[in-house]
């Protein structure tokens, strides 16, 4: 009998036991943000969904959206890569991205294969839900909702601007962002997984082109609001020049609640890892800085404050997904 690879069944086999009776997570975001997050967290539970928003209208998933007319698929794409079990070569073609060629230049591969997905399968649900068997996926991902939404914002001065790819480019604080069609049904099975959650994340990434979205879907709101889940902020560590300028803590916060309602955030997550002066300085030529952390409003605003080192030591200023997912998981325990 050989008892290495009797002993390694059985951690398999007690592994996956683990991660089965994981806890029900709920993350809703897009962008580079929810993958950071749920790549984390996978390694924790397999009850993962992933709610996405289908607002973006830039890059190879705009071209997509405006030739074929489906919902964008780069978060999907990114999110699905994420959550994939293993790193395969399939995972590995999902992010190639095509270099040089007239039409194929600066498309994604996975975009394209979801793409052909969405007419094999019969509709963009089931592309994804096909992608993600091609793909060993922990957990679901799942849009906010199925219909071709566009992403608004009113600036502080009055200028209205239409397309989220356009929102960052702001020369004015932003006011509010909506949704047209703003009276957009979400997807079923994310409103099934927000009631059936332990823990809800919101974030990290972009607070008014990744975060707000899918709350912008109405019923998608509520049913965060009135779900009995432990529910966290997950604040970003650097602001976002056009979106986020001069914004501490507070404000990101403030923002979620001037467009759907106050007093349902239970905890807010911030990073404690101070970032470097050289790293401030190249930063601060793009025009972002470091998240003021202001305890004393935070407090004002009801929610509890959860503080760690989350950041990833390389040149960027980025959430590290493990970091990450232990914080996470210390709130999970606070249920």
């Amino acid at each position: 009998m050989n008892y290495r690879k009797v002993a390694g069944l059985i951690r398999q086999i007690s592994r996956r036991y683990f991660l089965r009776r994981g806890p029900r997570i709920v993350a809703l975001g897009g962008g580079t943000g929810l993958p950071v997050l749920l790549r984390g967290i996978k390694e924790y539970t397999d009850n993962i969904t992933a709610i996405v928003t289908v607002a973006d209208d830039g890059g190879s998933s705009g071209r997509l959206r405006g030739e074929f007319g489906i919902l964008p698929p780069g978060d999907i794409r990114n999110c699905l890569i994420a959550l994939a079990e293993t790193e395969t070569l399939m995972d590995r073609l999902f992010r190639y991205r095509f270099g040089q060629g007239k039409e194929l230049a600066g498309h994604s591969l996975g975009n394209l294969l979801i793409t052909a997905l969405v007419d094999i399968a019969g509709d963009f649900q089931n592309a994804v839900k096909e992608a993600s068997k091609v793909l060993k996926v922990r957990g679901r991902v799942l849009p906010s909702t199925l219909n071709q939404v566009v992403l608004h914002a009113e600036l502080a001065d009055g200028t209205l601007i239409s397309g989220e790819s356009n929102i960052s480019h702001a020369h004015a604080p932003i006011k509010r962002v909506f949704l047209t069609p703003e009276e957009c049904p979400p997807v079923p099975e994310a409103i099934e997984a927000i009631a059936q959650a332990d823990l809800i994340l919101l974030g990290p990434g972009s607070l008014y082109t990744s975060v707000l979205p899918n709350l912008l879907v109405k019923e998608i709101a509520a049913a965060v609001k009135r779900s009995r889940a432990l529910k966290c902020y997950i604040c970003n560590c650097m602001t976002q020049p056009g979106e986020t300028t001069g914004y501490t803590a507070s404000q990101h916060l403030r923002a979620i609640y001037d467009h759907v309602g106050r007093g349902w955030i239970d905890f807010c997550l911030v990073n404690t890892q101070v970032i470097s002066q050289e790293k401030r300085k190249n930063y601060a030529q793009q025009g972002a800085a470091p998240v003021v952390v202001d305890v004393p409003e935070l407090v004002k605003l009801g929610v509890s404050l959860v503080a760690a080192d989350l950041l990833e030591e390389n040149e960027l200023v980025r959430h590290d997904p493990h970091k990450l997912a232990r914080a996470v998981m210390y709130l999970v325990g606070k249920g």
